[in-house]
């Protein structure tokens, strides 16, 4: 599931083979008029979720994977493990042939232009690079977020803060002892910055490669705390784990009701199949 650190992870594979490389082809989901043969790709970068390409001095291109994108690495020849059809991006170098599928947003943005500034003022702080700007953060939630929402989808919404997804938004309410329905208002605002500082943590932890992990004990016990597992003993105090879907979106949530006591089974309809 791409999160900010699947993101991240994508930028730092992806710069290497296509920064300072020539275009022989590229082609773009929406965009059929752009003429990208012969484009030299700048830097590669992540921003939360979303990936930016910079395809010459003015121009950057944008994708957002969603819940069902992902990029390919090809060498020419090569078959493709999924057809044509469901391309969003193809950027071929002559040497490698990279192709985004089943991107849930892809655009062009110019450089100045009315949507790249209105990005740079709608995503909130990302939580995986420089230093963690708290202070925005938690002003952005006051000011963005209604003070019924719960909380789970505060953590989701990235217009307060980029790259938490469905994963680590049950992991760090459960690190947090923070029940996922609790409305905004009810959080506290030194609770919520435990939240967004344990965000931050999580995602710069996993962003050198290798499966996502939450919990570090070595005891063969799993890699998260709570997320897919309902119906499980909760690994710290053994209640059984719990999921609902819930929120605007109804994504998946888990949680433990001992560990993260709050609001009671008249707010969520417990689910056994949170997936």
């Amino acid at each position: 599931m791409p999160e900010g650190d699947t993101v991240f992870k994508l930028a730092g594979y992806l710069r290497p083979h296509l920064s300072g490389r020539q275009l022989v082809v590229g082609k773009v989901r929406g965009s059929p008029d752009a003429v990208l043969a012969g484009v030299c790709i700048g830097d590669v970068y992540a921003r939360g979720k979303h990936l930016f390409i910079e395809l010459d001095q003015s121009r950057l291109l944008r994708s957002h994977l969603g819940m069902r994108g992902s990029w390919h690495g090809y060498a020419p020849g090569e078959p493709w493990q999924k057809p044509l059809r469901q391309a969003s991006i193809v950027l071929d170098t002559g040497e490698r042939i990279f192709v985004c599928f089943n991107a849930l947003q892809v655009e062009i943005l110019r450089n100045g232009g009315v949507r790249r500034r209105t990005f740079d003022v709608t995503l909130g702080p990302d939580l995986l690079v420089g230093s963690l700007d708290i202070e925005t953060i938690l002003r952005r939630a006051r000011e963005l977020a209604d003070p019924g929402m719960p909380v789970a989808d505060v953590l989701l919404n990235q217009r307060i803060a980029s790259g938490i997804g469905n994963v680590y938004k049950s992991e760090v309410l459960f690190l947090e002892t923070c029940h996922p329905a609790t409305p905004l208002a009810r959080v506290a605002d030194a609770h919520l910055v435990h939240l967004y500082r344990q965000a931050s943590r999580l995602l710069r932890r996993n962003r050198q490669g290798g499966p996502r992990i939450t919990r570090w004990a070595n005891d063969d016990a799993g890699r998260l705390w709570v997320y897919g597992r309902t119906g499980q003993q909760c690994l710290r105090c053994g209640c059984v784990i719990r999921s609902s879907k819930l929120g605007v979106r109804g994504r998946s949530t888990f949680w433990c009701p001992r560990c993260q006591p709050g609001l009671g089974s008249t707010v969520l309809t417990d689910q056994t199949d949170g997936y």
